[in-house]
């Protein structure tokens, strides 16, 4: 008797959520052996971003919209492992300051991490959802406007290589430009002029790349290649001439509440006229001839990175050698503390309470790696030179919590703790990151001497809220003066700080100067 499919090959379920300015959706696949099979769509109009007030903060009926599409999906997904779970925020909870509070309350409803990620790791993960499912072409521009922003993407195959993400959407635009319902050439053209204006500097460098076959995501130009299918355009193309058509059409109407047009949804329609106004300026910004709908998006991007076979790690790690390459950071100097860290959180991470496969490792070794990128700005204060400047470049492969761990250890890895400073975290215990802090400050000082001849091998352990150094050889801080003068600096920091640390194999330790 042969054996069935689930016999030979383990199958696993996934699922991805992207939680949009205006939708949120949810797709969930299979695993079986080499192929990724999608099993279901899920997707809710939420409008988070027009929940938004005048100082940014989302309402209460805007959070209950958010929370109650979010149970809804926590039934379809109950029993999933966390790891098997990715849960991206886009434009409007990175802008909202009162984001805290709707991922609190999500994770109540449902109990998986949600990361907030950056614009252009938006962009990135949008570039993987399409180039995974449009495999046709090699270089390819791609297009997604969204609620709050929209994404603009160059590249070849599977990598991207130019991208960008400009805070223009389509509920954000019907606010600025249709907020009286009013559908007229005039707020068409004062909506294209703004899009223009924000693409002005963006465009050459798109215009000098150039792509082989442009690409749409996402609701807002799928809702468009529906409407011209409608009005007879049956190849659902996108051109310049057809959006200038469908703004004709649109200008028939006396308001957006009273539009009637073949492919049009009820939901779509409040937005619409933005989305079209927007893509217009992208078309006439670019110079594009046509576009094409991609069924691929964030939420694909999201399924097939947690595959291991499409390795993410890589990405990070990637991300971080060519950071450390573009600010000169001594890589052997740096692979030492990071080795040391790597392994005092190995002895440690128990009495931690943290699992062995916590994301936290590689987050501290990712620090370890870059918390000389200061550096290359000044050696004054150059720790906080390293945090903004992990805090604000760039990093494909990072959410935007991520991101500010590293910061936040770059920034208390020297001088004094001023844990006051210390930020909120959200995916992230903060009594955790505070251990990495001292963690990361342990592993720099025993390798503060940047000397080829190796340490002794150093121990860390933790009794309750005493930390304590110690190492097979007794003499190991007779051996070593500089190392002994700089540990009884460092405790002289942890003493303000109300922390504990001991050193084995000094006899008088009481005072931090003698």
């Amino acid at each position: 008797m042969s054996p069935t499919p689930t016999q030979e090959t383990e199958i696993k379920h996934v699922a991805a959520i992207d939680l949009g300015s205006n939708s949120f959706h949810m797709v969930v696949a299979k695993v079986v052996g080499q192929d990724l099979q999608l099993v279901s769509r899920h997707k809710k109009r939420v409008r988070l971003a027009s929940g938004l007030d005048a100082h940014n903060n989302l309402t209460n009926t805007a959070i209950e919209r958010g929370l109650e599409c979010l149970a809804m999906f926590a039934e379809r997904i109950q029993g999933y492992e966390p790891e098997n779970v990715r849960i991206a925020a886009t434009h409007t909870l990175r802008i909202a300051n009162n984001a805290h509070i709707f991922l609190q309350r999500a994770r109540e409803v449902l109990p998986f991490p949600i990361e907030v990620i950056p614009g252009e790791e938006e962009a990135r993960l949008i570039y993987a959802g399409v180039a995974h499912t449009q495999t046709e072409s090699n270089s390819k521009l791609v297009i997604d406007i969204g609620g709050g922003s929209t994404e603009l993407i160059i590249g070849q195959e599977f990598e991207p290589i130019l991208l960008n993400s400009t805070q223009m959407g389509c509920v954000s635009y019907t606010e600025r430009f249709f907020a009286n319902g009013k559908l007229s050439s005039k707020n068409f053209s004062k909506a294209i002029l703004s899009a223009r204006q924000r693409l002005e500097a963006l465009a050459p460098r798109y215009k000098k790349k150039g792509w082989e076959v442009a690409l749409g995501s996402s609701g807002t130009i799928k809702a468009i290649r529906e409407v011209l299918i409608g009005i007879g355009y049956e190849d659902g193309i996108i051109t310049s001439k057809r959006l200038a058509k469908l703004i004709e059409k649109l200008c028939e109407f006396d308001s957006i509440d009273v539009i009637s047009l073949t492919g049009l949804t009820p939901e779509r329609k409040p937005v619409f006229a933005a989305g079209v106004a927007i893509l217009s300026a992208i078309f006439e910004s670019l110079k594009i001839n046509e576009l094409f709908f991609s069924k691929g998006a964030l939420r694909e991007g999201l399924l097939y990175e947690m595959e291991e076979r499409f390795e993410r790690t890589d990405i990070r790690m990637r991300t971080t050698e060519n950071l450390a390459n573009k600010h000169f950071v001594d890589l052997e100097h740096a692979a030492k503390v990071r080795g040391q860290a790597h392994e005092f959180l190995n002895q440690v991470y128990e009495k931690l309470g943290l699992k062995k496969k916590s994301e936290l490792f590689s987050l501290l070794e990712w620090s370890a790696l870059l918390h000389e990128v200061g550096l290359s700005i000044s050696y004054q204060a150059f720790h906080r030179h390293s945090s903004y400047i992990l805090n604000h470049t760039n990093m494909p492969g990072f959410n935007s919590e991520q991101q500010l761990v590293l910061a936040t250890l770059a920034r208390f890895q020297r001088k004094s703790l001023k844990l006051q400073e210390l930020p909120e975290f959200t995916l992230f215990k903060a009594k955790h990151i505070v251990s990495l802090i001292r963690i990361l400050r342990l592993s720099i000082i025993v390798n503060s001497q940047r000397s080829d001849e190796p340490l002794p091998p150093i121990d860390l352990s933790i009794d309750g809220d005493n930390w304590t150094l110690s190492s097979s050889e007794d003499d190991w801080l007779q051996q070593h003066k500089l190392l002994y003068t700089d540990l009884m600096t460092e405790l002289t920091y942890w003493d303000n700080a109300g922390w504990q640390l001991t050193l084995v194999g000094i006899d008088k330790l009481n005072s931090p100067t003698e």
